[in-house]
């Protein structure tokens, strides 16, 4: 099976436009990235400030594998400032809310949801969450598959027995496969602050378990966009596109 390959991007916001952003990315990027490189909107989402840098959006854009990714920069990467120029006028829009932010390449083993599993589910009748938590995973070099086999075996069922859901686990790429990158799910606050302040619940027990191949850890809590495909069950869409105010 072919590995799903995934752009994780950490976008650094320019004042308050953070909302301007998030409907920029998903609305007026979404349809073009889906129609001319198969990129599929697996999540965008606002960092909550208290937890993580702000103000601060991340995205997670889902290709089908390697393949997928190297056309995407073939299109991208065909102008003299690395753009596409097709998209001049859409990169000046979000020059005027983004400073910056940094990128990572992900791959997914084939035990972890696509963005299609995520919108079946919902189809089916789940409640979208009502936040998440962003784990970015340091480890020894070489053993990142070791961490997430760790998540499959056991931090899946421990995050469970709290109350938190999987949404998502992945290495980094273009590394030394030292670094992952894990999702979970909380239905509410309260679940999230109860499994933060048990520290012989699961979750905390699983981490203490790892400690032995993790050498650092850091949780960030995330909210949806309101066009996030994890909060309305599709992608997003032409027809979400408002006329501009100015």
């Amino acid at each position: 099976m072919a590995e799903r390959v995934y752009i994780h991007e950490m976008i650094d916001i320019i004042g308050h436009h953070r909302a301007e952003y998030m409907y920029h990315m998903t609305a007026n990027w979404g349809p073009i990235g889906r129609a001319e490189r198969s990129q599929l909107c697996f999540g965008v989402w606002g960092t909550v400030g208290s937890t993580g840098r702000w103000p601060q959006v991340v995205n997670l854009w889902e290709y089908a594998d390697w393949a997928a990714l190297g056309r995407n920069f073939e299109t991208e990467l065909t102008g003299d400032g690395l753009q596409d120029p097709s998209l001049a006028d859409w990169w000046a829009r979000a020059a005027e809310f983004r400073s910056g932010g940094l990128d990572r390449i992900l791959v997914a083993p084939d035990w972890s949801p696509s963005i299609g599993d995520h919108q079946r589910r919902l189809a089916a009748g789940s409640e979208p969450a009502v936040g998440y938590v962003h784990e970015t995973i340091r480890c020894r070099a070489g053993a990142a598959s070791e961490v997430l086999d760790g998540v499959r075996e056991r931090g899946i069922g421990a995050h469970a027995a709290a109350g938190l859901g999987f949404v998502a686990a992945f290495r980094r790429a273009l590394a030394d496969d030292d670094e992952c990158i894990v999702i979970w799910s909380c239905p509410d606050w309260a679940t999230w602050s109860a499994s933060e302040a048990d520290e012989g619940g699961g979750p905390a027990v699983w981490r203490r378990e790892q400690r032995g191949i993790v050498s650092g850890r850091e949780r960030v809590l995330l909210a949806d966009a309101p066009l996030s495909p994890l909060r309305t069950g599709r992608q997003p869409d032409v027809a979400d596109r408002v006329p501009p105010t100015r």
